[in-house]
This record gives structure tokens, C-alpha cells and sequence, in this order.
């Protein structure tokens, strides 16, 4: 099991086209069950909290592999949506 925090700033990687999806900015845990539920990836637009863009939210479920600095989804472009 991994802690929120270090989760932080690992740089996200999208199996299924090899984009670079951004670096983690936030987890979003179930206090009740005390599992993380999904990391949160600011959207492309956003600096420093400020910004458009809006952000992407991965579930746990489509984390495939986390590595000492990089996180493996399986995660659909926008093309497949």
C-alpha cells in the first residue's frame, strides 16, 4: 500500500499512446475505508493552481504500475472517448 504523499509529484505516463500526462498534484482518499480512490493530475492549462484547465481525476483501478518516480495508467485519449 502506498501513502498519499508519496504519490505527489510522480509524473503520470498514459500506456496506451505514451503521453506524458502530468505529475500528480493530489490523491483522493475514502476516509472510511482508508484507501486512496484516485490521483488527481492538474489539467494542461493549470499553473500553480491557476488556470482553465480542468483536472483529471484517475481511479485507482486504471493505475497499472507505480515506479520510484513514474505512475503506468491505462487510461482512454480522447480520441477513444
Amino acid at each position: 500500500m502506498y501513502r498519499a504523499g508519496e504519490l505527489r509529484q510522480k509524473e503520470v505516463i498514459n500506456l496506451r499512446d505514451a503521453s506524458r500526462m502530468g505529475f500528480v498534484s493530489d490523491v483522493e482518499v475514502s476516509l472510511e475505508a482508508g484507501v486512496i480512490e484516485a490521483v488527481i493530475v492538474p489539467g494542461k492549462t493549470k499553473f500553480f493552481n491557476f488556470g482553465s484547465g480542468k483536472d483529471l481525476v484517475i481511479p485507482w483501478e486504471k493505475i497499472r504500475q507505480i515506479g520510484e518516480d513514474v505512475i503506468l495508467v491505462d487510461w482512454k485519449t480522447e480520441e477513444e472517448k
